[in-house]
């Protein structure tokens, strides 16, 4: 499909704008002949396209795809491909993920689920042995927790269904950048130093990461030969290559015999995955979530995925209190109570809708919110955790149901936003789940397969009503949360985030500094951020004011990083605020096809 042509009509100073928010311009991309340390922009402010992602080098190759007149599309699987070879640790063709795209050409909001599935052989107590779970740890290094990667069929969908090139253009950017090397920075170092007991007892992990025994030292140059290879065994012979052939064998191979070196201190234990799990994957087209919020539409990933429905509900619920308007201190209480209330209904009800009845509609319902927000005291923090409520289309109540158990997903994830001069948008967040999967490597392919299967519940969380546990087939549950937010039918802002379940409060959080707490898209995103996912502490970073709010009985805890937000706003007369992370996990960069 080729790009649509329809653009934006909103007129506007932008350099007023530009000179409001004191931003720079990110500077024109070319490709280096060696390659040598990128600065990373994280805001600019133009016109015919943004690209921004967590490192310089994916955002180069994406704004690139824009420039030789790709779409957003095709620059959100050339930038993601890119990460897979300079952000192997939270994302790669071993993982999966959830794509949302605006399509301007209609003003409609399509999304596809590239979440892995649980091979056919796993059941409900897959995680159990001698009527215990086992060690979470030794879930996390293992075959068992392998899922079907989506990572490629998701690519493959989106640019059937909406790019402009084929999959071999869109990867030549990210093959590139295997072949020629990155510049390693400290992030990429201590990511691998991370991960080094683990990466050590695997010959094929050991191999690529820690050459010479040790993690590649900051200002070096990385190589993934291994991965440009498979990639260019993607873009010749499509991605039936990875579920069907030789791929899959050593796909399968790897994980039912993890390729553990002798002696080795690590429990291994092999995993269920068949060819037959491969050759069936699909990444379906799924309608996306919608609410209103303020006025503006804003659409998530529904079920598997808890992003849309957790954000969505809390929107509903903040929407809902009375009173108001608030001042600072009653927002951020609202914003940590409403988390809460759904992260109780997101335990208890939603799970994989191929195998959970999920009551969608109402958990977005206003009668469902209204109904919860009637349990916020502006004088007083709810007792955590809370219980969830019963969205049974008969409200009127603040009756509660059996409290929910805690629940919390692995940390290792990205998220990139691009959009393009047609006014299309993407907004991508993709995962091999913990921060380098499950320490495998596919040896001679040069990637890292994911610990997906670790998302689900290993054992009984809701007295019989787990929605959650693992299945055969099942795609466990996620809190991945790609954003886009229309006003009048058109962009008005996309965003995303990694960081597990905090993924979800981190989207929310960015939402209610730039909707009702008046900051600017970039201030938004760096202000310091707290997380209550239904517990009976606040997770905050440093620099988060908790006086006014402990006053009010919220208990806070210590987290020194939550989340690496991008996002993109639309600004009127057409121009593009490209955001990312100023400084978590080293900072991300921002770019647009031609500065203002």
């Amino acid at each position: 499909m080729r790009p649509s042509r329809q653009t934006g009509s909103r007129v506007a100073l932008v350099a007023a704008v530009t000179l409001a928010l004191g931003l720079g311009v990110a500077p024109a991309s070319a490709h280096p002949q060696q390659p040598g340390p990128s600065d990373k922009v994280p805001v600019a402010i133009g016109y015919g396209g943004a690209v921004t992602t967590v490192d310089a080098d994916a955002t180069r190759v994406g704004l690139d795809v824009l420039r030789q007149g790709g779409n957003a599309v095709d620059a959100a699987v050339a930038a993601a491909a890119t990460l897979g070879v300079t952000e192997p640790f939270s994302s790669g063709i071993g993982g999966g993920g959830f794509f949302v795209y605006y399509d301007a050409a209609t003003g409609q909001v399509h999304t596809i689920d590239g979440r892995e599935t649980a091979p056919m052989q796993m059941q409900s107590d897959a995680f159990v042995e001698d009527g215990v779970p086992i060690p979470f740890a030794d879930a996390v290094t293992s075959g068992l927790s392998a899922g079907v990667p989506g990572t490629p069929r998701t690519w493959a969908t989106a640019l059937a269904q909406w790019g402009s090139m084929d999959l071999g253009q869109a990867l030549s950017g990210a093959t590139e950048v295997a072949r020629r090397g990155f510049v390693v920075d400290q992030t990429f170092v201590d990511q691998t130093t991370a991960n080094a007991g683990r990466f050590a007892a695997f010959r094929s992990s050991a191999d690529l990461f820690l050459r010479r025994g040790a993690p590649p030292e900051v200002g070096s140059v990385f190589r993934n030969r291994d991965l440009a290879r498979t990639y260019d065994v993607l873009a010749h012979r499509g991605v039936d290559a990875f579920y069907t052939g030789g791929l899959a064998s050593e796909i399968v191979r790897t994980v039912q015999r993890p390729p553990v070196r002798p002696r080795s201190p690590l429990v291994v234990r092999p995993g269920l995955l068949e060819l037959s799990d491969l050759a069936s994957y699909q990444a379906p087209l799924r309608e996306p979530t919608r609410v209103s919020y303020r006025g503006l539409d804003v659409y998530g990933m529904a079920p598997p995925s808890s992003g849309g429905s957790t954000v969505g509900e809390a929107l509903n619920i903040l929407e809902a209190r009375p009173g108001g308007p608030f001042d600072t201190t009653q927002t951020l209480h609202g914003y940590l109570e409403a988390s809460a209330l759904a992260f109780a209904d997101r335990n208890r009800y939603v799970g994989d809708p191929a195998f959970v009845d999920v009551p969608l509609e109402q958990l977005l319902s206003d009668g469902f919110a209204a109904e919860r927000a009637c349990l916020i005291n502006p004088a007083a923090a709810l007792v955590k955790p809370v219980a969830p409520g019963v969205p049974d289309g008969d409200y009127g109540s603040c009756e509660a149901a059996p409290v929910g158990a805690d629940v919390s997903d692995g940390q290792s994830t990205t998220h990139l936003t691009t959009a393009d001069r047609w006014g299309n948008v993407v907004s991508y967040t993709l995962t091999i789940e913990s921060l380098g999967g499950n320490g495998m490597v596919v040896p001679g392919h040069g990637f890292l397969l994911n610990n997906e299967l670790t998302d689900f519940n290993f054992t009984d969380t809701q007295g019989g009503n787990d929605p959650n546990l693992p299945g055969p087939g099942k795609r466990p549950r996620s809190s991945m949360a790609p954003t886009i937010i229309l006003s009048d039918g058109k962009p008005f802002l996309a965003l995303g985030s990694p960081g597990g379940s905090t993924i979800i409060t981190t989207v929310l959080q960015i939402l209610v500094n730039r909707l009702d707490l008046g900051m600017d898209l970039p201030a938004a995103v760096a202000a310091p951020r707290a997380s209550q996912r239904n517990t009976a502490a606040v997770q905050a970073e440093p620099g988060f004011d908790r006086t006014a709010l402990q006053a009010l009985g919220h208990v806070f805890t210590d987290n020194p990083e939550i989340g690496a937000a991008t996002g993109i706003e639309f600004l009127p007369g057409g121009a593009l605020l490209a955001v990312a992370e100023p400084a978590r996990r080293g900072g991300g960069s921002a770019a647009v096809v031609q500065g203002g």
